[in-house]
């Protein structure tokens, strides 16, 4: 049997896993760690007394993910989180004994994490960004954004992990919002520049970008393009507007992690990954940045604005 039927720490100090792609920079800390790190506070957990926390990030390169899980899993973990897709994909190829918690992963199902929302089934559990819909609403958005629009695109890294089966429902969103949305690829800084050029040639009239390291890592260089092809854009996540991204539209990332250590807190206390229903994230969250919409020459309708959470300006 998995070790997991046995976790209860009572007595004892807990020793968690945090294992995440991007480099750690002040917006990840504020972002993941510190309401995760919060969460666990309150649930009576403290640092240096009955909880040890080991983390590691991959500083933004993804071929290193794999030897960073392989050595936290020899630390004894009691739990491991994998924050974001990429993770949570190398922690269920490295393991299937250790309980793992993951946060802000797409369609978990889709994904392979889970055989079912409600009960996934295996070692892994957690709580799940995608919103349904939510791709669909960021191109929306852009849609808003600019009336005109005839062609919209949506930029992702193909070694990212699965996105839920856009491909399916592209047609769909295509009749319903009346444009053309096409696929674009992108897996290292290096391919931007051609991406935006034949975006261009290709008359597409705003940009979705889907969320990874790869989009987080390198986020001021493609707002820079953004701007320069003067280029409107949706993102996912507030962190990633840098001087030329529009706007934002996500699931509340501090959320999700306070979420995550909950979960963290009832495989400690003795469940089961198992059983233990896949979360979805209700708390969405929509950023306009109107310093962008100017340089792009936009008017953000004012009904957009007052429904905004932030707007930055």
């Amino acid at each position: 049997m998995p070790r997991i039927a046995g976790a209860q720490i009572t007595g004892r100090v807990a020793r968690i896993g945090f294992l995440v792609e991007p480099s750690l920079d002040q917006n990840m800390q504020q972002g993941l760690l510190e309401p995760f790190r919060q969460e666990l506070r309150r649930l009576g957990y403290i640092e240096g007394r009955n909880l040890v926390l080991e983390i590691r990030s991959a500083e933004g390169t993804h071929a290193r993910l794999r030897g960073l899980a392989d050595e936290l899993l020899r630390l004894d973990l009691d739990v491991l989180v994998a924050a974001f897709p990429a993770p949570a994909m190398t922690a269920k190829d490295a393991t299937r004994t250790v309980p793992v918690v993951t946060a802000g992963v797409d369609d978990p199902v889709h994904m392979g994490l889970a055989q079912t929302m409600a009960r996934p089934g295996g070692n892994i559990t957690g709580i799940s960004g995608h919103a349904g819909g939510l791709v669909a609403k960021r191109v929306q958005l852009v849609r808003e954004f600019v009336p005109h629009a005839r062609r919209i695109a949506i930029l992702a890294n193909p070694d990212a992990g699965l996105r839920g089966g856009l491909s399916g429902v592209i047609p769909d969103w295509e009749r319903t919002l009346g444009v053309q949305i096409r696929m674009y690829h992108a897996r290292e800084p290096a391919e931007f520049d051609g991406v935006f050029a034949a975006m261009a040639r290709d008359g597409i009239d705003g940009l979705v970008v889907l969320a990874d390291n790869n989009s987080y890592t390198h986020r001021v260089r493609l707002n820079q393009l953004c701007l320069d092809r003067r280029m409107p854009s949706v993102w996912g996540g507030r962190d990633f507007l840098t001087g030329g991204g529009l706007a934002s539209y996500q699931s509340d990332f501090p959320a999700m992690f306070r979420r995550a250590a909950a979960l963290v807190d009832r495989i400690l206390k003795g469940e089961q990954p198992a059983t233990m229903a896949f979360e979805q994230a209700t708390k969405l969250e929509l950023v306009i940045d109107k310093r962008a919409a100017k340089a792009l020459g936009i008017t953000v309708p004012q009904a957009r604005l007052a429904t905004a959470d932030a707007v930055l300006e």
